[in-house]
């Protein structure tokens, strides 16, 4: 007779749902938003426990898991823009990790068939998750890099005025406020100081600060380095920021010279995880 406790069969689907909610986000690119992705596994563990209970096998039909893993997804990536990819790249996870434990538990002699985990040594669950991660990985790469490089609609509101630019998220822009650790994103000067209603302002980046504080604007020198070149620039915190409608806590820096990539007038920041929660800290 198979013994099962539901202490250490609750912590091991834990662990494993947990792992592949994070996998399927880093995959995607997304914010990582480790407290929902916590509260989703904790769902797929009470129920893989649940599951085992006399009485309820009837739990372990392909559409109760299906509609598991639809739930599980809703909660750790409810909200993001692209959210049918956030769950396809959950499933994909899954079911790879699935079939690198099943492919392990045969090796190891086991019988998989019994629909329990058997007790595989941590190092086999860790080279199949990471298995798992690395093809789905090659899988989606391709995608992610050319949604990546896609032009979005970026808005810019100050002082009641609107501007609507074409953003390009640029994963080689990691310009920040050393104070606020505030991301930065850099503005074409001409187009956005003309669509707010701005006058022309002067190339010195401390007159432009000056001009832009007499219009009632926050601004700042951020200091920036790249290409061989060093240097300030101005900028300024918006009243509001959205990426394809989305908010976002940016700083607004300003480019003398008009951006290099076509069709571009804001690259955006790529900003990481531990920054943005710094600097909404400080908010």
């Amino acid at each position: 007779m198979e013994v099962l406790y539901l202490d250490r069969l609750f912590a091991v689907n834990l662990l494993i749902d947990y792992c592949v909610l994070l996998a399927a986000a880093r995959v995607c690119g997304v914010v990582l938003r480790r407290g929902r992705y916590a509260l989703a596994a904790l769902v797929g563990a009470a129920y893989a426990s649940v599951l085992v209970l006399p009485g309820c096998g009837w739990l372990g039909s392909g559409w109760m898991k299906l509609a598991l893993g639809v739930l599980l997804s809703l909660i750790a990536f409810g909200g993001e823009p692209e959210l049918w990819r956030c769950t396809a790249v959950f499933f994909a996870v899954a079911a790879l990790f699935g079939g690198a434990v099943y492919a392990a538990t045969l090796l190891a002699g086991g019988d998989p068939l019994r629909g329990t985990l058997m007790p595989l040594p941590w190092r086999v669950f860790a080279l199949a998750f990471g298995v798992s991660y690395a093809a789905v990985s090659l899988v989606f790469c391709r995608r992610m890099r050319r949604a990546a490089r896609e032009i979005r609609p970026v808005t810019v509101t100050v002082g009641g005025r609107t501007a609507r630019l074409q953003g390009l998220r640029d994963s080689g822009n990691d310009l920040h406020d050393p104070v606020t650790l505030l991301p930065a994103a850099v503005a074409d000067r001409a187009a956005l100081t003309e669509q707010l209603g701005l006058p022309a302002l002067p190339d010195d980046p401390a007159e432009a600060i000056t001009v832009l504080c007499g219009r009632g604007i926050k601004a700042r020198l951020l200091p920036y380095r790249g290409l061989g070149a060093a240097g300030l620039l101005p900028a300024f915190r918006p009243d509001r920021a959205a990426v394809d409608g989305r908010e976002e806590a940016l700083l607004i820096a300003l480019s003398p010279a008009p951006l290099r990539e076509p069709g571009c007038q804001i690259l955006l920041p790529a900003a990481s995880e531990e920054t943005l929660s710094a600097a909404l800290s400080r908010r």
